[in-house]
């Protein structure tokens, strides 16, 4: 009779893969973070909010690309 091991049972899979997305999604929250803070931009604690609150991957790769041309926070919503 085989064994299943617990780490490659589907409930595993999915834990992992969950725990990838949430690492993905840290990253680009402290990268955001990091090129504002990198540039002299100054982040008010709702903006800090507003960003670490966002689960959407997309959302913060858009938000990290304007980080890095924005003059002020504010320019990291403009089409928000």
């Amino acid at each position: 009779m085989p064994v299943n091991y617990f780490f490659r049972h589907e409930v595993a899979e999915k834990v992992r893969e969950e725990g990838r997305e949430e690492g993905i999604e840290q990253e680009r929250v402290s990268m955001i973070l990091r090129i504002l803070d990198w540039r002299g931009i100054p982040v008010p604690d709702a903006v800090r909010d507003r960003v670490k609150a966002c689960s959407d991957l997309d959302q913060l790769e858009v938000w990290a690309e304007r980080a890095v041309h924005a003059t002020i926070v504010e320019d990291l919503f403009v089409d928000d």
